[in-house]
């Protein structure tokens, strides 16, 4: 299986959960000229929602999410894998991560139905190190 691994730094945004929430970030974020290399939203309590915003250039991101006065968290890190969308990738992906003792506390993946998948894996602050460690080919 042929995948590469990007570390990445993601932020928080948090936001009032209501139509539209999502749209206004990102667009927001667009228009000041961020571009993001992933993005996913969950919700963080009755009327909350948590933005997690994967930016190319994270100083850039920084800048003009406080520009737009944006409350953002962060910077924290995570994995961002891509690769060759086959039988038992995401496995064996955590096979390497479970090999050096890394647990993934958290991951989302998605296949593009063109032959690739894309990844995302958070683990532990203090494992991050080792978790591209045990990424790396």
């Amino acid at each position: 299986m042929a995948f590469s691994i990007r570390p990445s730094e993601y932020f928080y945004i948090n936001a009032r959960d209501e139509v539209g929430a999502a749209y206004r970030v990102l667009s927001a974020l667009a228009q000041r000229g961020v571009n993001l290399l992933a993005f996913t939203a969950v919700p963080s309590g009755e009327d909350r929602a948590q933005f997690a915003v994967f930016p190319e250039d994270p100083a850039q991101f920084m800048a003009e999410a406080r520009a737009v006065q944006m409350d953002i968290e962060g910077p924290h890190h995570a994995l961002l894998v891509q690769g060759d969308d086959e039988l038992g990738g995401f496995a064996r992906v955590h096979e390497r991560l479970f090999k050096a003792g890394v647990d993934v506390y958290a991951s989302s993946g998605v296949s593009d139905g063109r032959g690739s998948f894309g990844y995302v894996v958070y683990v532990r602050e203090d494992r991050f190190d080792r978790a591209v460690e045990a990424l790396e080919l």
